[in-house]
């Protein structure tokens, strides 16, 4: 079996480009920090560059950017060619699915569409309605 889990943040906005058949290839990176602390108190981080294809791709080129918290599961390949006549060994990381680990703007949102009267209750805004209130 080889598969990986990664969960962790986008480094820089993804690279993206269109193979023969017009399907997106997308490459970026991933800032994944260690379970540990160094000496210093700090968690290391380990930056692994990583690859997708077709939907997956296009997912990335769509809502991915640098900072964005995910979680990627995927597989290590190798990718080896000849280059002078010699064997050049390579692995490559092969992200198969991407998800989200937190909400876009979760912290503005919750700024915005909440607003609190004097006597401590939360009042919804008025955009919302009562069909799309889950305990009315």
């Amino acid at each position: 079996m080889n598969k990986i889990l990664f969960t962790g943040r986008i480094c820089k906005e993804p690279e993206v480009r269109y193979g023969n058949d017009n399907k997106p290839i997308a490459r970026f990176s991933l800032a994944v920090d260690r379970k540990y602390k160094d000496s210093n108190g700090n968690y290391p981080t380990d930056f692994f560059n990583l690859v997708s294809f077709g939907k997956t791709a296009g997912f990335v080129e769509t809502y991915l950017h640098k900072g964005v918290k995910i979680l990627v599961e995927g597989e290590i390949r190798n990718n080896n060619y000849q280059k002078d006549g010699k064997t050049v060994y390579s692995d490559q990381i092969i992200a198969n699915s991407v998800e989200f680990c937190e909400s876009r703007n979760s912290q503005a949102n919750t700024q915005a569409d909440i607003h609190t009267d004097n006597d401590g209750f939360n009042q919804v805004s008025e955009e919302y309605s009562d069909e799309m209130l889950p305990f009315v």
